[in-house]
């Protein structure tokens, strides 16, 4: 089985992801090769809460140019995860809120 820290790279922060945390959904940057129920495990092992539900999608790298070179950020996995309702909130993020 793989490290549940090799699976959750770290969390996604932002002003949408921060609203989110108040219906218990958090986003996380995951491994690009990590489904579903490897996510689920990691994030129940990793934060000790109740899983209910994992959505991903990966997101492609975007051009970028420098004078005449040019190439492409690196594509990555995004994760929302859905906690239960009697699960307690992460405390990872409290500050955030």
């Amino acid at each position: 089985m793989k490290n549940p820290r090799d699976i959750i790279k770290r969390p996604v922060i932002t002003e949408r992801t921060a609203d989110m945390m108040a219906d218990l959904k958090y986003v996380f940057e995951v491994d690009i090769r990590a489904n579903k129920t490897e996510i689920k495990a990691a994030v129940e092992e990793i934060f000790n809460v109740k899983v209910k539900n994992v959505n991903t999608l990966r997101v492609p790298g975007k051009l970028k140019r420098y004078g005449r070179y040019s190439g492409y950020t690196p594509e990555w996995k995004k994760a929302f995860v859905t906690l239960t309702p009697d699960s307690k909130a992460l405390e990872f993020f409290e500050s955030v809120q």
